[in-house]
């Protein structure tokens, strides 16, 4: 009982705290951090009264934190970060208490409320736990406060003001809560702050002056709804000390603000992803202090000012998605301290200048959609520390530098659309550490790479995306390529590439994603493609390819798209592929291909012989009438025998499709093998392990809300990820619920979010399954792209966004499907961003009779999208869905919210004014802005707009059907 210290840190003590702590009454420091004990604190650890410090941070305790040790008089450091415990904190603090850190845990409940000034509490770390509740007033009567973190909880409301009484206050960050409203205006009157971390919450109005007339170094007010930032008057009082001020990503509005040049001692200023204007001042030149400079996806115009050139410390210079013009400054070149020079998607024009080569510690250039011309400066393949080297989307003149192998740190190389000519450089094969090379080309601007794919690429053994899409290579297809151990996309597409594919082509075994298609590959589709076990995409259409499809492909477990249409294929489609890919496109413009699901019935062998058995005996009949008639009887009987065989083999087929229903009835929710299954088209799934790969169907895991329940994203434990589906509580009985959910699950296609399972079973639970959609929706990519992220949602992007929409919805009418409910939020996005329909057919799932699905009673489309007619009538029809199609349509092209407008003026009448005045350049979406008004794409634009009016048309009987 005399011990008064126990220190037994990082030494990989496990097992759980003994209840006999509490006979070690002289305790006053316990030490046990940095091991594997786990199990919970036990409740007589506070029986140690003279406790003064407990240190057991990262372990893996669990369960509540004993109250009472909150109470411990003499107790004034407690540490318990990085552990599992859980619970709500005592509402009663020690005042003696110094050091409080819960950190990285899972405690709820909010944050005590009965601070007192008694306090002596110096910490307070509560960041990485489930806090919730505002952050009481009487936080400000802790005057010995130094640091407060409040990181990564569920707080909420304002900050309350009295929190500038903490006049001890050394640093305060409440990153990543829901906090809204106004930073207080006296944030910055703490004498002693010098970190104020606001980001990732809910903050509007302005960015307080004070801030600007403190002590503070650094402040990051991120990821908030800050509109303006105000002045500190006069300029009397900005600061001399702050060294970081991040803004990005929020909704600030007007000129940049050329004060902001005052603050000397920044270090990094970043304004990124706001609405800012005009040009750069002049008088940046004064920040020699600065490193970072981020500027990017802004409305600044103009040109780079010369005073740039006296920061001689930048080491990074990001201008990227604004509208500057001109050359690209020479003078660049004098900022020798340059990492990172980021001016893509500007308007810069002219020659890459020959001083870059001075830019010895450069590690990115990205120059990518401009208006450069020329040559690339040979200077810049002298950059020996450049890995990522993107010029894509400009208009160079010659071929790719024969010297690109001198760039040995290469990791990144993006030369998609230069308008390059000639061939691969073989030197490529000498960028060891390369993982992306992207030749690809998205746009009408086609490169003219020609020649042989070098066999020096082989030599990129980090190599991880190899595209070269839509050149001129020609030669044969050899497998060389695929001896590099990382690479997972390869894609030749739009080539001239000839020859067979090799057999050897299994040594691709990394590759997810081969894509071979518009080349002159002939010759069998080899069998060992199906030892490509990580294989998600394969496209072989439009080749010269023959033969049968091996039917083994169908082993391809990971197999998610499959293109093989326009080829020379012949035979019957193997059952289990064409039942895994039900779409006829897939296999379509084979004209010998035959079976499911091609609507064409491969000829009867027995039928073929019979009939040149009867021709050639007609024939031979012709010569001796009596051997024609022994010959008919013989045929007679053979026939007669032959139908009875037929009949025979009809009636065993009728019996099978019983017994595989009766079977696949008795397997569905047995309660055998794990509980509850999963009725699953494909794979099997209990409802326990969903239950698990939810987390119990936790709010973290949800991916979105609607009026036929919450999706959730479900990670199980061989890594397979998919959605899951709560459905609202309906009425539907059990037998209509398969019924209609096993037939939502052949509705599928490539541009559908496909039904692949269900749940209908204790605890009166029920689930849909879809895959995992990685990508968010039109709604987020359409946001992003309106801070001028053009490189996200560029026009070819855009249109195969609607281009897939559109294919989606036109199936969804052919199999006679009304959507009801066309917005951006129920596009999704797969790991290509390929765009899938979502949301259709669920009223069928929840309805008491399914033809209530359709009643009037059932809410209709969404404001802004619904047709006039539905939202009178509530009453969904193809036409309807036109309508919808019509108005999200005209958003991808326009950027503009249907909901933007005032109730006297929609998107549809908005675009007919700007057409009807000539203003065509006022629909353009700032990413789209560089359109050449002579170009394909331009027509493709307008004849896009043409559409999306013709579909919102407001007669009915006048829109286009899909």
């Amino acid at each position: 009982g005399r011990v008064r210290e126990l220190r037994l840190p990082r030494l990989l003590l496990s097992g759980e705290l003994t209840h006999q702590i509490a006979d070690l009454k002289q305790l006053r420091k316990l030490s046990l951090h940095t091991n594997n004990i786990n199990g919970s604190i036990p409740h007589s650890l506070t029986q140690c009264l003279l406790l003064r410090a407990v240190y057991l941070q990262y372990n893996s305790l669990a369960g509540n934190l004993p109250l009472s040790i909150f109470n411990l008089t003499n107790l004034q450091v407690l540490n318990v970060a990085h552990n599992f415990l859980s619970g709500k904190i005592s509402p009663n603090i020690s005042p003696a208490l110094r050091y409080l850190d819960l950190s990285s845990n899972a405690f709820t409940g909010e944050i005590p409320s009965n601070f007192s000034a008694k306090s002596q509490l110096q910490l307070v770390n509560l960041s990485f736990n489930s806090f919730s509740g505002q952050v009481p007033a009487s936080i400000g009567e802790l005057q010995e406060l130094e640091y407060l973190w409040l990181d990564s909880n569920k707080l909420l409301g304002t900050l309350p003001s009295a929190i500038s009484n903490c006049s001890s206050l050394v640093q305060l960050s409440v990153e990543d809560n829901a906090f809204s409203g106004l930073v207080p205006a006296t944030i910055g009157a703490i004498a002693r702050l010098e970190v104020l971390s606001l980001s990732r919450n809910e903050l509007g109005g302005s960015v307080p002056a004070s801030v600007f007339c403190s002590n503070v170094r650094i402040v990051k007010l991120s990821f908030n709804a800050f509109t303006g930032i105000v002045e500190p008057q006069n300029g009397v009082c900005v600061s001399s000390v702050l060294e970081v001020l991040d803004l990005h990503e929020n909704h600030i509005h007007g000129v940049f603000p050329h004060w902001l040049t005052k603050l000397t001692s920044l270090k990094v200023m970043d304004l990124s992803r706001n609405f800012f204007s005009g040009s750069l001042p002049v008088g940046i030149g004064r920040m020699s202090m600065l490193e970072e400079l981020r500027v990017a996806n802004n409305s600044l115009s103009g040109s780079v000012p010369n005073e740039i050139v006296k920061c001689s410390l930048l080491q990074v210079f990001d201008l990227e998605g604004n509208r500057f013009g001109g050359q690209i400054p020479s003078f660049l070149g004098q900022l020798r301290s340059l990492k990172t020079i980021s001016l893509a998607r500007n308007l810069f024009s002219g020659s890459i200048s020959s001083s870059f080569g001075s830019l010895l510690e450069l590690e990115t250039l990205n120059l990518s959609q401009n208006n450069l011309t020329g040559n690339v400066a040979e200077e810049v393949m002298g950059l020996s520390n450049l890995s990522t080297l993107d010029l894509s989307y400009n208009r160079f003149d010659g071929g790719v530098p024969s010297n690109i192998g001198d760039l040995k740190g290469l990791q990144i190389l993006n030369l998609s659309a230069c308008g390059f000519s000639g061939r691969i450089p073989a030197s490529i094969g000498s960028l060891m550490k390369l993982k992306v090379l992207d030749l690809m080309v998205l746009s009408i601007s086609y490169n003219r790479i020609s020649g042989m794919i070098p066999a020096e690429l082989g030599n990129c053994s980090d190599l991880e995306v190899l595209e070269l899409r839509s050149n001129r290579l020609r030669g044969k297809f050899t497998s060389d390529i695929c001896h590099l151990p990382h690479l997972k996309v390869l894609d030749l597409g739009e080539n001239s590439i000839s020859g067979k594919i090799p057999e050897d082509i299994s040594n691709c075994f990394s590759v997810t994603s081969l894509l071979l298609d518009s080349n002159h590959l002939s010759g069998h589709i080899p069998d060992s493609l199906s030892k490509l076990s990580n294989l998600k995409t394969l496209n072989l259409s439009s080749n010269r390819l023959s033969g049968d499809i091996p039917a083994n492909l169908s082993n391809i477990i990971s197999l998610k798209y499959l293109n093989l249409s326009g080829n020379n294929l012949e035979g019957e489609i193997p059952t289990l592929l064409g039942s895994k890919f039900s779409d006829p496109s897939v296999f379509a413009m084979n004209q010998k291909l035959c079976g499911k699901p091609l609507n064409r019935e491969c000829p009867n062998v027995r039928k073929k012989k019979r009939r040149k058995l009867i021709l050639f005996i007609c024939v031979a009949g012709a010569g001796a009438f009596v051997l024609a008639l022994c010959c008919s009887g013989s045929i007679y009987s053979l026939l007669r025998r032959r139908k009875r065989l037929r009949e025979g083999a009809t009636g065993e087929k009728k019996k099978s499709p019983a017994r595989a229903s009766s079977g696949a009835e008795r397997s569905r929710g047995s309660g055998e093998n794990g509980g509850p299954k999963l009725v699953m088209f494909n794979n099997k799934i209990t409802y326990a392990e969903t239950l698990e790969a939810t987390r119990q169907f936790d709010e973290e895991n949800v991916l979105s809300r609607g009026r036929h329940g919450v999706v959730y994203k479900a990670l199980f434990q061989d890594g397979m990820v998919l959605s899951i589906r709560r459905l609202v509580d309906g009425s539907l009985d059990e037998n209509t619920f398969r019924k209609e959910a096993e037939s939502l699950g052949k509705v599928k296609h490539r541009n559908l979010t496909v039904l692949r399972g269900y749940y209908s079973g204790p605890p009166d639970s029920r689930l849909l399954v879809y895959d995992y959609m990685p990508n968010g929706n039109l709604t987020t990519l359409l946001q992003e792209a309106s801070h001028q992220d053009g490189h996200v949602l560029n026009w070819p992007m855009r249109h195969l966004i609607a281009l897939g929409i559109a294919r989606g919805l036109s199936f969804l009418h052919s199999v006679q499907i009304v959507h009801g409910d066309i917005k951006p939020q129920n596009v999704l996005f797969d790991a290509d961003f390929e765009a899938h329909l979502s949301e259709f057919g669920l009223d069928r799932l929840t309805a008491a009779n399914p033809t209530e699905a359709s009643s009037s009673s059932t809410p209709i489309g969404s404001l802004g999208y619904v047709s006039p007619e539905a939202a009178q009538t509530g009453q969904p029809t193809k036409e309807a869905d036109v309508y919808s199609f019509g108005i999200v349509l005209l958003e991808i092209l326009t950027g503009k919210k249907p909901v933007m407008f005032s109730q006297d003026e929609d998107i549809v009448k908005w675009v007919k004014k700007q057409l009807q005045r000539g203003q065509i350049a006022e629909l353009l979406e700032p990413g789209l802005l560089e359109l050449d008004p002579e170009s394909s794409e331009w027509e493709e634009y307008l004849l896009g707009v043409k559409v999306g009016l013709l579909c919102t048309a407001p007669d009915p009987l006048d829109r286009p059907s899909m």
